[in-house]
């Protein structure tokens, strides 16, 4: 959604030469995306300023336009979230992940991750376009190029880096592809049947073949709920969030998954329940489910997992009740296929 808001507002975004400029709702959008996600301002600042400093009224443009949507986007969340307890959202989102910097728990990069993969990656096919489109653009283009470098150098900043991070650059990056194409003329018919081919047939690839045991596995979970669901018990001894929840099984079937919340206190030698269990999974079964603990009636993980886990599987009578296909590349703690074993009394 904030990449959404982010297009629209781009459209109302007074560029030199553009006809639809509208101050006042360019703004409420802006806002919208940075109450949504407060990174979206990474990216507006830049136009925000350079916006600032064109307007011939400048008063008139804080007076009446920036200063009611600044408000309202301050007020709005802080008060929806007061209903239930006073919070300042964006304070708090500045401290959690920047300040505190928690995010890097789930992994850190190097500083050129987005130069080097990040942006290659995003863009696929459309990166030798981009390049060109930023040679042949007009100078009116400049500041979106600006906002789009400014972008990527502050998330470069930040030790935990995600593709979906810079999501919100694609809009303007796009804007260059097509002065690129437009430019082309005789080749532009083969660059377009490329960007087609380089961008459909890994788009069924990864959408259709690629990783997908993790949904197809929630669909055989989904068919307990026909049966006796009161009494059924699945565990995924998987690396965390690997599959869906509830969202794909909309009955009261007790579920559970091996957890990861960063730690919040302090605690230099904290060790979530994931890494735990990988680091000696069959001391971690043992200890979690003895004689008088509830032992699942369903256990679902990946099939490099197999082997380390079969006595533990043979002891408490599990035999496999089902195997969906993942990937072709299977790589550390994710294997190639998803089994689903079944315990029997």
């Amino acid at each position: 959604m904030e990449t959404v808001f982010t297009i629209i507002a781009l459209h109302y975004y007074p560029l030199q030469g553009s006809k639809t400029q509208n101050s006042f709702k360019y703004l409420t959008l802006v806002a919208l995306a940075v109450i949504i996600r407060p990174t979206a301002a990474i990216i507006w600042l830049p136009l925000l300023i350079f916006h600032f400093f064109q307007e011939d009224n400048k008063v008139k443009l804080l007076l009446y336009n920036a200063a009611p949507v600044g408000t309202q986007m301050f007020c709005f969340p802080s008060f929806i979230f007061s209903l239930f307890q006073w919070i300042l959202v964006h304070l708090n989102f500045l401290k959690f992940n920047v300040i505190h910097d928690v995010a890097s728990f789930y992994g850190s990069h190097p500083w050129h991750w987005y130069f080097t993969q990040g942006i290659p990656v995003v863009l696929g096919p459309h990166l030798p376009f981009f390049i060109h489109g930023t040679l042949l653009a007009p100078k009116r283009y400049r500041i979106l190029l600006t906002a789009i470098v400014c972008t990527v150098i502050v998330y470069s900043l930040m030790a935990h880096k995600e593709f979906r991070f810079i999501y919100p650059i694609l809009p303007f990056c796009m804007l260059f592809c097509g002065q690129s194409l437009a430019k082309l003329r005789s080749w532009r018919k083969p660059a377009v049947y490329f960007l087609l081919s380089f961008n459909l047939l890994p788009a069924l690839y990864t959408g259709l073949v690629h990783q997908r045991g993790t949904l197809d596995v929630m669909a055989h979970i989904q068919q307990l709920c026909q049966k006796d669901s009161v009494d059924s018990y699945v565990y995924f001894l998987m690396p965390c969030h690997s599959t869906p929840f509830y969202s794909h099984v909309h009955c009261p079937i007790q579920m559970e998954f091996l957890q990861c919340p960063p730690d919040l206190s302090g605690n230099q030698s904290y060790t979530d329940e994931a890494d735990v269990f990988y680091s000696d999974p069959m001391k971690w079964l043992q200890q979690t489910f003895r004689a008088e603990a509830p032992i699942p009636t369903h256990l679902v993980f990946f099939d490099n997992l197999e082997k380390d886990i079969h006595l533990f599987l043979e002891s408490k009578n599990y035999t496999m009740a089902a195997a969906f296909f993942h990937t072709h590349v299977p790589e550390g703690r994710v294997g190639e296929n998803v089994f689903v074993y079944e315990r029997h009394l």
